[in-house]
C-alpha cells in the first residue's frame, strides 16, 4: 500500500467501516459485515490510534506500508505506550483499535488481492493484560522517580542503553528522542545557561512532532558521537531497552518505572539546578517545562514527587 500514513488509514477505514450495520450482522462470522465498525465516532477514534501508530512505526521501524505491520511492531508500540503509565481506559482503547486494524488489514487484503493474508495482533491483548495485572496503568498519583538513577544506569547490560538512559536523565528526552539519533541531530558543544557547565546538544523530535534541544553531559555526547561515526547513526531497539531496565531493576530489587522514570528523575534534578542558579520556583517550573517540550509550568509539577 502506497501513500502517506493518513491516506493509508483512510483506505483501511473503507475496508471496515459500514455505518449503521446491525449488531447481529457484526457478530455473525458468516455475514459480510462480520467484525465491521458501524459507529462513525468509534471509527474516528480508531483511525486516530492507527495514524499515531503508523507514524511511530515509520519513525522507528521504517514501516511505510501498513500491510508490512507485524505482531512485533504491535507489541513494541504497546510497550511504548505503557512506558508513559497510561490510564486503563486509554490503553484499552489502543488495544481495541489495534485489534480492528488487524481486521481491516485482513479485509483490505481480501478485497484487493482476492485472498486473505495472515495478520495476528493478539499480542496487544497480552500486553494489555500484563499492564493491568502488574499495575502499570494509571490508578491515581504514582511517582516514577528513581532514587539512585546512576546506579541503575550502571547496571544496564547494553552500552547503548546506558547512553540512551543518560539522554533521558540529563536531557529530559522521551524514549523516541533517544532510540534513534542521526548525525544531523548532533549540534556540538555549548555551555548550559543554567549550570554554566559544558554540555552537548542533541536536537530531537518527540511526541506530537515537537522539535527541540536536549542538553546531555559531555561524556554521553562523545560516546554517542563515536557510535554515530562508526555506525552512521545511533539506534537501539526500544523493546530491548525496556527489558534491560526491568532486568537491572530486578537485580537492584527496586521498583521499575521504565525508561520514562529517568525523565521524571531528571525533571526533579533540573528544577533544583534552576533554583540554585537563582530562579524562583515558578520560574524553574516554567524553564523545565519548556525543556521537556511542554508549554505550561503546571505540567512539570506532575513530575515532582
Amino acid at each position: 500500500m502506497r501513500g502517506s500514513v493518513d491516506w493509508q488509514s483512510a483506505e483501511l477505514v473503507k475496508a471496515i467501516f459500514v455505518e449503521g450495520t446491525k449488531k447481529e450482522e457484526r457478530i455473525d462470522p458468516c455475514h459480510p459485515n462480520h467484525n465491521c465498525v458501524s459507529s462513525f465516532m468509534t471509527m474516528v477514534t480508531y483511525r486516530s490510534v492507527w495514524n499515531n501508530a503508523g507514524h511511530w512505526m515509520k519513525e522507528f521501524y521504517s514501516i511505510k506500508d501498513f500491510e508490512q505491520i507485524t505482531a512485533e511492531h504491535i507489541e513494541a508500540y504497546m510497550l511504548y505506550k505503557i512506558e508513559y503509565y497510561p490510564s486503563k481506559a486509554y490503553l484499552e482503547k489502543i488495544s481495541a483499535a489495534l485489534g480492528k486494524l488487524e481486521v481491516a488489514l485482513k479485509r483490505y487484503a481480501q478485497q484487493k488481492y482476492g485472498e486473505p493474508r495472515n495478520y495476528d495482533f493478539g499480542v496487544r491483548q497480552i500486553q494489555l493484560n500484563l499492564a493491568r495485572n502488574l499495575n502499570r496503568v494509571y490508578d491515581g498519583y504514582h511517582s516514577r522517580i528513581y532514587k539512585e538513577p546512576e546506579q541503575l544506569i550502571a547496571m544496564l547490560a547494553n552500552h547503548k542503553h546506558r547512553c540512551a538512559a543518560h539522554v533521558q536523565l540529563h536531557g529530559l528526552a522521551r524514549a523516541e528522542g533517544c532510540t534513534l539519533i542521526r548525525p544531523e541531530q548532533m549540534h556540538g558543544y555549548h555551555h548550559d545557561p543554567i549550570t554554566k557547565k559544558e554540555i552537548g546538544i542533541i536536537q530531537t523530535k518527540e511526541k506530537g512532532g515537537k522539535i527541540g534541544d536536549v542538553f546531555v553531559d559531555v561524556d554521553t555526547y562523545r560516546q554517542i558521537e563515536k557510535i554515530i561515526n562508526q555506525e552512521g547513526r545511533f539506534k537501539i531497539n526500544y523493546k530491548s531497552y525496556a527489558e534491560d531496565i526491568r532486568n537491572a531493576c530486578a537485580i537492584l530489587q527496586i521498583e521499575c518505572h521504565g525508561s520514562h522514570g529517568f525523565r521524571w528523575t531528571g525533571a526533579q534534578r533540573r528544577v533544583r539546578e534552576y533554583q540554585r542558579a537563582g530562579y524562583s520556583y515558578e520560574e524553574a517550573l516554567q524553564g523545565v517545562s519548556w525543556e521537556m517540550k511542554h508549554f505550561r509550568s503546571s505540567i512539570t509539577e506532575h513530575y515532582l514527587g
